[in-house]
């Protein structure tokens, strides 16, 4: 049974080697993607705290100066007050001081290397026909799961916790693959549980709701209405959102289309995940709430999926629990290299004895040895 584990342990490794590493490696830069966007571009997010914002409409039209023939699609309020708002319009996002109005500039729709870390994660940066590049890192996914699990079976016989004194080669990788993997082990767990349930959201979403008792919660129908009916201003529907989700701020709102409605987004204090999982839809032309939902009141089903997905990230424990699922990646990228150097040592010795081995020694000595030139006198 043991050499059936580990040959199942190497094969699963050399297979899906190379994509565990690239989640391992993306996965740890994506626990800090917003601090990191903050700070690769600071000049346009971060401002001066004042006291009181500027309307949405102003803001909005401070960044329609500065590409008039765009249209505005919709705001990202900040969620700290020494951070700026941003205004999406058709073809840049567009930073602006909160309190000023001071546009802080702007970016086009360009790929920033963070979207370009996160779509390797996701899928390989290969969307496709039926997303295949996210299959196969959901299937890595479950392979790094199944390492995971079937290397603690492997490990236990000898419990290596440390890297002894004096180890070198194979020897010094096998104790640098043992100390990390038991170290951060049900980091990694957790990591890799999670992050299959996202893999595979189709599928485990309902199942949540299924196990919770539980139901979606469906938003209505928008209403028609008469072709010259007028829309609300923007900023009276966020402050109904507001008033619709009592204790959420909201984050981002949509500008609707003349059949769509307001969808707002808002985030409590203590939600796990900085997008929130509030909403509120308001009619654009009656400010009616049309549905509102809080991460307070929403299903359970709902709630577990929003844990999963902080417990995944790191977002569960603020910075420290970040810092936390960063290393874990790292350690499941440093698990397939050592794991990789190993393997290569192992073979590369193989090699090595089957070129010195006793027959082939003969056979070389055989070969070598001179011969003696045949006499041309019959004896």
């Amino acid at each position: 049974m043991r050499r059936l584990i580990f040959n199942l342990h190497l094969y699963a490794a050399l297979t899906a080697g190379a994509f565990i590493v690239v989640l391992g490696i993306t996965g740890s830069i994506m626990a800090f993607e917003p601090e990191i966007f903050h700070l690769l571009h600071y000049g346009l997010f971060h401002v001066k705290a004042g006291n009181q914002a500027l309307a949405l409409a102003e803001i909005g039209a401070r960044a329609q100066q500065t590409f008039p023939k765009e249209k505005i699609q919709a705001y990202a309020l900040s969620t700290a007050p020494d951070l700026s708002y941003q205004v999406a319009m058709e073809n840049h996002m567009v930073f602006v001081n909160q309190y000023t109005g001071e546009v802080l500039g702007a970016q086009g729709n360009e790929r920033q290397f963070l979207d370009i870390v996160h779509q390797l994660h996701l899928r390989l940066l290969w969307r496709g026909q039926n997303d295949p590049g996210g299959k196969i890192m959901a299937a890595a996914g479950t392979a790094s799961l199944f390492l995971l699990i079937s290397g603690l079976y492997l490990w236990w016989p000898l419990k290596r916790f440390t890297i002894r004194k004096g180890s070198e080669g194979r020897r010094w990788w096998l104790d640098l693959h043992s100390a990390t993997g038991i170290a951060a082990l049900l980091f990694l767990l957790v990591a890799t549980f999670t992050g299959v349930m996202i893999g595979f959201e189709k599928a485990t979403t309902p199942l949540l709701y299924r196990i919770t008792g539980t139901e979606p919660a469906k938003g209505p129908k928008v209403p028609a209405h008469a072709p010259d009916a007028k829309p609300i201003p923007i900023d009276q529907a966020l402050s109904i959102a507001r008033a619709a989700v009592p204790g959420a701020a909201p984050i981002a709102i949509g500008v609707p289309t003349p059949a769509e409605a307001y969808q707002v987004r808002l985030r409590f204090p203590e939600d796990l995940t900085p997008g929130g999982r509030s909403r509120a839809l308001i009619d654009q032309y009656t400010g009616q709430v049309l549905f509102a939902e809080g991460s307070r009141t929403a299903p359970a089903g709902a709630r577990m999926v929003t844990l999963n997905r902080a417990l995944h990230t790191g977002d569960f424990g603020g910075i420290p629990g970040k810092i936390v699922m960063s290393l874990a990646s790292l350690a499941m990228a440093m698990q397939m290299i050592s794991g990789g150097m190993m393997w290569w040592k192992r073979t590369r010795v193989k090699r090595w004895n089957i070129h010195r081995s006793p027959q082939a020694e003969a056979g070389r000595m055989a070969d070598s040895k001179p011969t003696r030139p045949q006499s041309s006198c019959k004896a």
